[in-house]
């Protein structure tokens, strides 16, 4: 089947193809979750390397179950947040205090240099603040705001119930506002 065949396939049945040695299929499920796993991966490590690692490290980890997948009891996605996160959570306690400014951002493709400067001072204090938070409510608060995931599917990921989820969520945002408060002018934003 073409690649392009496989963009109303869904994850579960690409997975079951790839596991019956469809390559195209395994380059479509790629294609499909390695910018969301890489995204949260950075947005949780606050370094591009090593969320590179993590990224390929759970794919891996994909392709190693795929033949043992249990069609039904967990969707892919979700399956997939919850390896990044344990893998993230292992860099982290491995590698504390691990400084952001030590870390380049990636090069943003916004077109104007003011717009670029603007939006990457607007990361690093997000990503500063973001830092600064618990393990868990850092989790909560990417996979909800930044990822936009459910609170449901975050429950299933973090293995915790839907009420902790929003508890650790609301306190996260609460947080962060406080923490970003003192730099609104800073990062552009006025109450016009």
């Amino acid at each position: 089947m073409p690649l392009d065949a496989m963009t109303d396939v869904s994850d579960e049945a690409l997975l079951v193809l790839f596991a019956n040695g469809d390559q195209m299929a395994a380059r479509a499920l790629t294609l499909r979750f390695t910018p969301k796993v890489m995204a949260h991966a950075y947005r949780l490590l606050g370094n591009h390397a090593e969320a590179e690692d993590v990224t390929q490290e759970s794919m891996l980890r994909l392709w190693k179950i795929a033949p043992d997948w249990r069609q039904g009891e967990a969707k892919i996605s979700t399956w997939l947040y919850r390896v990044v996160a344990n893998l993230c959570t292992d860099r982290l306690r491995r590698k504390p205090g691990l400084a952001l400014d030590a870390v380049p951002e990636p090069e943003d493709n916004a077109p104007g240099v003011t717009e670029r400067i603007q939006d990457h001072t607007r990361e690093v204090a997000l990503q500063k603040a973001l830092n600064q938070l618990p393990e868990r409510q850092r989790q909560a608060v990417v996979l909800r705001h930044i990822e936009g995931l459910t609170n449901p599917e975050i429950a299933a990921i973090m293995e915790i119930s839907t009420e902790a989820v929003e508890s650790l969520t609301a306190r996260g945002k609460r947080t962060l506002a406080a923490k970003l408060a003192g730099q609104r002018n800073e990062l552009g934003y006025s109450d016009d």
